[in-house]
């Protein structure tokens, strides 16, 4: 069964599985081209009207262009992703243990900075079809990669700024701005 969630994006829908895709983390895939990794996303690409795709946990992020309607997109949508799961492939080819993050090197502030994003902003964003990845902590500016449905949201300015700006320049000392990238 897969059933769809609205997003903030207008352009965007998650399509929730029963199945987990993804045991850990997210993967983005803004073109075709970046997907060669990825069965799930190759084979909702080949549907024309898709621009970009999504995978995290349970659930499947999709963009379509301006020019589909979601009425004439999800069945061919849900009918991909059920086809997919019918295969038993994993939906992200070469995932292993080795890829976990090192964090041992990492000052005080990026890992707090990190556990605030894994903790309170990841989940919420989540349940909005998207992910903000952790990039980099410069001179008091913390840049963040913004995913999925947050990639392109008309509310995701207001959501870096207000809300995840507001939580990490209280949270954390020396943060001074959030910004995407």
């Amino acid at each position: 069964m897969i059933y769809t969630e609205i997003t903030p994006n207008p352009a965007t829908l998650k399509f929730v599985t029963q199945k987990i895709l993804l045991p850990k983390g997210s993967s983005d895939f803004p073109t075709l081209e970046a997907a060669q990794q990825s069965p799930l996303a190759k084979q909702v690409f080949e549907l024309a009207f898709v621009t970009s795709v999504f995978i995290s946990a349970n659930y499947v992020t999709v963009t379509k262009g301006s020019d589909a309607t979601w009425e004439s997109a999800i069945p061919p949508i849900k009918k991909a992703i059920a086809a997919f799961l019918e295969t038993g492939q994993p939906a992200i080819l070469g995932l292993d243990d080795a890829t976990e993050e090192v964090v041992g090197d990492e000052d005080e502030t990026v890992q707090r900075i990190k556990q605030l994003l894994d903790d309170n902003i990841r989940p919420a964003v989540a349940m909005d079809g998207g992910d903000v990845i952790f990039d980099s902590f410069i001179d008091g500016i913390v840049r963040l990669k913004m995913q999925g449905s947050c990639s392109g949201c008309p509310s995701s300015a207001m959501t870096l700024k207000m809300g995840i700006e507001g939580l990490l320049t209280r949270m954390v000392p020396g943060v001074m701005s959030v910004e995407a990238v």
